[in-house]
């Protein structure tokens, strides 16, 4: 016997919302040898959000890039929660202040306008830090992870 959904799920976003939270992230890459992911998930399966956004990141193996300069931006879409994620050397490089930073401005972004514009805002400014502590080595640069969005459940 088999089951058979009576409804398709329906996506986070469209097409072009895909598009143009892929296009940030490598847009923002061109011009950094960092990493930028961005998981999203319709709940969160864990109770704390930032402990849910460090497992995907070692599940999405982020902490293997040449610098550890990875950053995994973590969505659950139903419980409503955000968590940004910097592997060890983008973290260093920046400090907890900038994170708190950055994450209160997503977060606002997010309220006041849409998800996908929130994510977009939050790929420019982790890009620009990108950019600025691990600039875009020419001869060196390689893309070492994928820049496609990562749907969980």
């Amino acid at each position: 016997m088999a089951i058979f959904p009576l409804f398709k799920p329906k996506p986070f976003f469209s097409a072009e919302e895909q598009k143009q939270i892929v296009d940030a992230i490598r847009h923002a890459e061109q011009q950094t040898s960092g990493e930028i992911r961005v998981y999203v998930e319709s709940k969160n399966p864990l109770v704390n959000v930032v402990e849910r956004a460090e497992e995907v990141f070692y599940k999405l193996k982020m902490d293997h890039t040449e610098h550890r300069n990875g950053v995994l931006i973590y969505v659950a879409v139903k419980h409503k929660e955000f968590a940004l994620f910097g592997d060890e050397g983008i973290y260093k490089a920046t400090g907890q202040e900038y994170w708190s930073h950055t994450a209160a401005s997503v977060i606002a972004a997010i309220n006041g306008n849409s998800l996908v514009n929130g994510i977009e805002k939050a790929i420019g400014m982790i890009g620009d830090a990108l950019k600025e502590k691990f600039p875009y080595e020419r001869t060196t640069d390689k893309n070492e992870l994928p820049d496609e969005i990562v749907f969980g459940r």
